[in-house]
């Protein structure tokens, strides 16, 4: 019998927040959902540790870092559920967030893809962006204040619009993100061209076009967000290379 909710995380090296990850996942869903793993041949231990600890989740291994949107798009063929949800591996679930948002998105059928509230750990709202990327709005985010964010920050997170409705939105953080899984397939998952950023801003807008992309206030999700583009060289020329191609396939500036 097909789960009605399937997950799944792509994972590279991330021993240090996957454990953490699954086991608040599993306890706080259901025989009704499945997880999957996609690991990107980690080098760290990863695949074992998930084997060895985790039977009931679906790991599957490939045989090179092929990507965050390919690694998710591995699952598309296998997935008949009727949600299915793109998780972070430095995610970590509180409480009943998951049934909060599928009762929502049974509830309101023109919503097909659902963003809810992400914050630190620690509680603190993460300022994530919901209006369609321009460049002076990814300038602003890069050179943040989170305690004082600029007009233009403000702008990008739709930080002047009343938040604690549910609220449409041009685009979603894939951190953490509920689609119909007929959507997910309709689109054909992600963008494979886009090796890691921005693949989740695309396929936003391209899912505006066929179905209402909203934001979920009453559903609380807790990232980690390490930054990590911030500090690492590698990381900060893919950044830059997503965003780029990024405008390029939307025409916009």
């Amino acid at each position: 019998m097909n789960p009605k909710v399937t997950g799944c995380i792509v994972t590279y090296n991330n021993m240090k927040t996957i454990k953490k990850a699954i086991d608040t996942i599993l306890e706080y869903t259901d025989e009704n959902f499945r997880l999957y793993v996609v690991d990107n041949n980690s080098t760290d231990g990863t695949p074992k540790f998930i084997r060895e600890n985790y039977p009931e989740v679906c790991l599957i291994e490939t045989k090179t870092n092929s990507g965050f949107g390919k690694g998710h798009n591995l699952v598309l063929p296998m997935i008949e559920s009727e949600y299915h949800i793109i998780i972070n591996p430095d995610i970590v679930i509180k409480d009943n967030a998951v049934e909060k948002i599928i009762e929502f998105m049974d509830s309101n059928p023109d919503s097909g893809v659902v963003s809810p509230k992400i914050c630190f750990p620690d509680g603190r709202e993460q300022i994530l962006g919901k209006r369609a990327p321009h460049l002076k709005y990814l300038v602003a985010s890069r050179l943040r204040d989170e305690k004082n964010p600029s007009k233009l920050l403000r702008e990008y997170a739709m930080l002047d619009c009343d938040l604690t409705k549910v609220t449409d939105i041009d685009v979603a953080s894939g951190c953490f993100v509920v689609f119909r899984t007929s959507v997910f397939k309709e689109l054909k998952g992600f963008d494979e061209k886009f090796f890691m950023y921005f693949e989740d801003f695309d396929i936003s807008r391209r899912a505006n076009k066929i179905t209402r992309v909203v934001y979920y206030p009453d559903a609380t999700i807790y990232h980690v967000w390490g930054r990590e583009s911030k500090r690492n060289m590698k990381l900060m020329l893919i950044h830059i290379k997503s965003m780029f191609r990024y405008f390029f396939k939307w025409k916009t500036l």
